[in-house]
Parts: C-alpha cells; sequence; structure tokens
C-alpha cells in the first residue's frame, strides 16, 4: 500500500427511509467533504439510559483525505439526528491510485 485515505463512520436511524439516507449521504459528497459514502442497515445492540437496546441503523462510512477529516466530522456532528452520535475515524493504508482519487 502507497497511501492514506480517512474513513469516518456513524450510524443514523433504521427507520430513515433509504431516500432521505441517500440524500445525506449525496449532500456529504456535493460539498466535496467526502469522496465516497456507503450505506447499509446493520443491527446495534448498545446501552442507552440505562437499559440495553438494540435497533436496525443505516451504518453509514465515508472515505475522505485527511485534510478534510476534521472539517467532515464536524459536518456530520451538525447535521446528525442522534444526541449522541456514534462518529468514529481512522486512518486507512489504501493504493496510491485510489489514495490519489479520494483526494480528487
Amino acid at each position: 500500500m502507497d497511501g492514506n485515505v480517512w474513513v469516518v463512520q456513524t450510524t443514523l436511524p433504521g427507520d430513515w427511509p433509504e431516500p432521505l439516507v441517500g440524500q445525506w449521504a449525496f449532500e456529504l459528497v456535493e460539498t466535496g467533504l467526502a469522496a465516497c459514502v456507503q450505506r447499509n442497515l446493520v443491527k446495534s445492540v448498545y446501552r442507552w439510559e440505562g437499559q440495553i437496546e438494540e435497533s436496525q441503523e443505516w451504518r453509514v462510512q465515508i472515505k475522505t483525505s485527511k485534510s478534510k477529516a476534521r472539517e467532515l466530522t464536524s459536518m456530520v456532528s451538525e447535521s446528525h439526528p442522534y444526541d449522541t452520535p456514534q462518529i468514529l475515524a481512522w486512518k486507512a493504508d489504501s493504493t496510491a491510485e485510489y489514495t490519489s482519487w479520494v483526494e480528487g
């Protein structure tokens, strides 16, 4: 691997219809902060307000460059519907070609 990209991951409510999730993802790419957004439904088990909960959620994984990662995570946080959203970010090794594409 000859490059790096940043992966930002969050979840959205499972009861959101797919077109709404798609629009949310589209806006991240349209701003230029995200190169690619992937989404899929997952089952989440978590503790919330002292109770163990299980719910369906949309897992959203976003690829971006190092220079855009901080602004992207801020945008995700500001536009997120949850009180305490999961926002994870990590550096991932990638090919030089894919890194170049992500960096635009």
